[in-house]
């Protein structure tokens, strides 16, 4: 993808006519029950995950991996800091994955950092009640520093391609439709709650998650959270694919329990090595790790790739 591509056309007039109106209201509200509400968050899931051919361009390594991780790493990093809501992450990569799905970015640098800028803020826009200036959303010492402008014109572009569908369905919208299937023995809700969360967004560092839809990645964090506490009625799977769900939680339990230690135990203790088909580092040997690749001369060393947007035909 070159830097001419990141011009967007668009207007703010254009913004608000066409795109509120195609997507900016969605799926309904992931706590109703009614059978209608879920019949349609199974129905629409498929439309908001990157498509299957994506899976296997990120496992051939077309797409930049190394790249995507450090993304991902910073969207986690700005996200915890902010104390943003756990779905406002997910988004974030849910963005980042679909809009890698219909372009190409050509080198791990300021294209990709523009990107995870304009995703990260898309998502929070979207989930959260206060949001932070894109200036100050840009922490952690980034390489290239972008003028509010440069990013504002990137989110439109990521919504064009994103075809105005913002409000994703993710595996935080069936968490309470899962949770209600069980029978605990012992139930503790906000604990389940926050490894539920911690599962998911752990799901984000591993490529063969994205095989998975939402449903499926939900109800094998629910399984996987509640462990011995719950009984697994037979009604549990009716909306889901038995099989894929096992395969799902099998990989959680083997490479997202197992490896993703705390920052304490990553300090004493080394994680294995993943097999194929399992990003390295999905094992979460850190989560502050850098890509190895060097920038190309022209682009090491900006401060700012503002006016590389604009000095583009």
């Amino acid at each position: 993808m070159s830097a001419s591509s990141l011009l967007c056309t668009e207007d703010a007039g254009n913004v608000v006519s066409s795109g509120a109106g195609n997507r900016i209201s969605g799926h309904p509200s992931p706590l109703l029950s009614n059978s209608s509400d879920i019949d349609s968050l199974f129905d629409s899931e498929p439309h908001y995950m990157p498509p299957p051919d994506y899976i296997r361009r990120c496992q051939d390594r077309a797409v930049d991996l190394a790249a995507r991780q450090d993304s991902i790493n910073w969207i986690l990093k700005v996200h915890a800091h902010y104390q943003f809501k756990p779905v406002t992450a997910f988004l974030s990569i849910n963005y980042l994955d679909r809009f890698l799905s219909t372009q190409s970015l050509l080198e791990n640098g300021w294209p990709f950092q523009l990107l995870s800028v304009a995703c990260l803020s898309l998502a929070a826009k979207m989930e959260e009640t206060r949001v932070p200036l894109l200036l100050d959303l840009q922490m952690f010492d980034p390489k290239f520093v972008f003028e509010p402008k440069t990013v504002q014109r990137m989110e439109l572009l990521v919504m064009a391609n994103l075809n105005w569908k913002l409000l994703s369905v993710t595996p935080f919208d069936f968490q309470h439709y899962f949770t209600s299937k069980l029978h605990f023995s012992s139930f503790q809700p906000d604990p389940l709650a926050h490894v539920l969360s911690d599962l998911v967004l752990k799901t984000t560092r591993t490529i063969d998650f994205l095989g998975f839809s939402p449903s499926t990645i939900a109800a094998a964090a629910v399984i996987l959270a509640a462990g011995q506490d719950a009984d697994v009625p037979e009604m549990f799977y009716e909306r889901v694919n038995k099989e894929r769900m096992r395969s799902c939680h099998q990989l959680m339990a083997e490479y997202l329990v197992d490896t993703c230690q705390s920052e304490e135990q990553r300090a004493v203790s080394t994680p294995p090595v993943s097999p194929a088909g399992v990003l390295d580092a999905a094992a979460c040997t850190s989560c502050d790790t850098r890509s190895s690749q060097g920038e190309p001369p022209s682009k090491r060393g900006r401060s700012s790739a503002s006016d590389a947007l604009e000095g583009q035909p």
